[in-house]
């Protein structure tokens, strides 16, 4: 949570995205834009789980898995 930084009432998003990697999960669908489909977050996710070799799921919502957002 701290490389993150994503705040202490957070903590079930961190294990969202901890269980998303661990388990090498190709996608990680959620509405949650705040603290998981969150650009920021996303680059430090895929920046620690470089250094640690290890995979970034695809993070996003249901209307871009679904190829319904509006280009």
């Amino acid at each position: 949570m701290k490389e993150l930084a994503l705040p202490g009432k957070a903590l079930r998003d961190a294990a969202h995205l901890a269980f998303a990697c661990g388990y090498e999960l190709d996608y990680l669908v959620t509405w949650n834009c705040a603290h998981i489909a969150n650009a920021e977050i996303r680059r430090r996710l895929m920046a620690i789980n470089a250094a640690l070799g290890l995979q970034t799921p695809i993070i996003c919502n249901p209307e871009e898995l679904m190829g319904l957002e509006e280009i």
